[in-house]
């Protein structure tokens, strides 16, 4: 599977220890930025990057590190076709993906340790996005609310 990573300052280390954990499970990982833990990075900035290429087709889903995850979260969310969300415990890393088709996973450098995020990482790269009646039907409501809000 082809991951796209991103980080700002706050999430740096995490993700550079991520990496390898991904490219061991088989992912090719492509890195969209931030370079260091030392610069302030402002996290919109990487997310953009991140959500723009995953929507380009260059990966198939993408992990963003931040602080706590809330604001990557939020500023992925803002963009149409991309559903991210905060995980923090292994049952919502699978679950985001079965129940709601999350293609982007949010993680709180300083709230989760390498061990629990390499955990995420496996549970949310694993899992596969339900299809039945139930899920397409909730995916046709987000598309819907997605062409709303592109189209003011």
């Amino acid at each position: 599977m082809n991951i796209l990573v991103g980080s700002d300052h706050a999430g740096y280390e995490l993700k550079k220890a991520m990496i390898p954990v991904l490219e061991k499970m088989g992912c090719f990982v492509t890195d969209m930025g931030n370079n260091s833990s030392e610069e302030l990075v402002y996290f919109p900035d990487i997310c953009q990057k991140v959500c723009r290429g995953l929507l380009d087709g260059k990966g198939e889903r993408a992990v963003m590190f931040c602080g706590t995850g809330v604001g990557a979260s939020i500023a992925c969310n803002k963009i149409p076709g991309i559903r991210a969300a905060m995980i923090h415990d292994y049952h919502c890393a699978h679950q985001a993906v079965e129940h709601d088709h999350v293609n982007v996973m949010c993680i709180g450098g300083k709230i989760v340790g390498p061990w629990l995020a390499a955990d995420l990482l496996k549970a949310f790269i694993n899992a596969k996005g339900d299809i039945d009646e139930r899920a397409e039907h909730v995916l046709a409501l987000l598309d819907e609310m997605d062409s709303r809000i592109s189209l003011q």
